[in-house]
């Protein structure tokens, strides 16, 4: 017995429905692992594109979560600037981009509130404004570790603290930098983008250092380690991809 037109219709309409549906999902998946393994450029994660080392579209994307106030954190890129040539050897050969998120995170959001952490890092900013930052940030790297932390260690944040602007502010002649830069300091002008940083920084990290090369994360490191404690670090993370 055949069926009457108007159920033919009915059952047709139905299929196309479920034809339509399940086509409709097809596509919304399709988008969705699509848009999954899509990378998302280096250059639309990186917070400050003056504060990185390394070829910006590189397959490896390492940051590090930095204050200078911070020993663990002087000790682990002391250890870099004394083997420099390595590092950079290291970063072109694995492709690898560098960025340092530096703040005055201790001071904002650490127990003793140094305030050595906030004034060292507006003599950082200061500095990048006039596009200094790598080579500040070296000196006042170095110049901690040797002057502070390598035989004082935390104990430093006394003597530190006592320090001053006028500190940070003679550094920054050492690398050519003049009155618009200790103006800068002297008026706390990078405060703001500094405070914005410490902010996202809370919100993104746990311990300080705070390392993620790639998608291995870690805090902390060791007064006593050097060079190949780092490349260890660094090893983990371009294994992680």
């Amino acid at each position: 017995m055949e069926e009457k037109p108007e159920k033919q219709t009915q059952k047709a309409g139905k299929i196309a429905r479920i034809i339509g549906i399940i086509a409709i999902v097809g596509v919304i998946f399709a988008a969705m692992i699509i848009s999954f393994n899509q990378k998302v450029p280096n250059s639309d994660k990186v917070w400050d594109k003056d504060t990185v080392i390394g070829n910006m579209e590189a397959k490896n994307y390492f940051i590090i979560y930095s204050d200078i106030a911070c020993p663990y954190c002087v000790a682990f890129e002391n250890a870099i600037l004394e083997n420099k040539e390595d590092f950079n050897r290291y970063i072109k050969d694995n492709d690898v981009l560098v960025e340092i998120r530096l703040s005055d995170f201790l001071y904002e959001y650490g127990q003793s509130n140094p305030i050595s952490s906030r004034h060292s890092a507006e003599a950082i900013y200061c500095a990048k404004r006039e596009g200094k930052f790598w080579d500040y940030y070296d000196l006042a790297i170095s110049t901690v570790w040797n002057n502070y932390f390598k035989d004082m260690g935390k104990t430093a944040f006394g003597e530190m603290n006592a320090l001053g602007k006028d500190y940070w502010i003679k550094l920054g002649k050492n690398v050519g930098l003049g009155d618009n830069f200790e103006k800068c300091v002297k008026n706390d002008e990078p405060l703001k983008e500094i405070m914005e940083v410490a902010a996202k920084t809370s919100k993104a990290i746990d311990g300080m250092p705070y390392f993620k090369f790639n998608s291995y994360i870690s805090s902390g490191f060791d007064m006593s380690w050097g060079w190949d404690y780092v490349k260890m670090y660094f090893d983990t993370g371009l294994k992680s991809k």
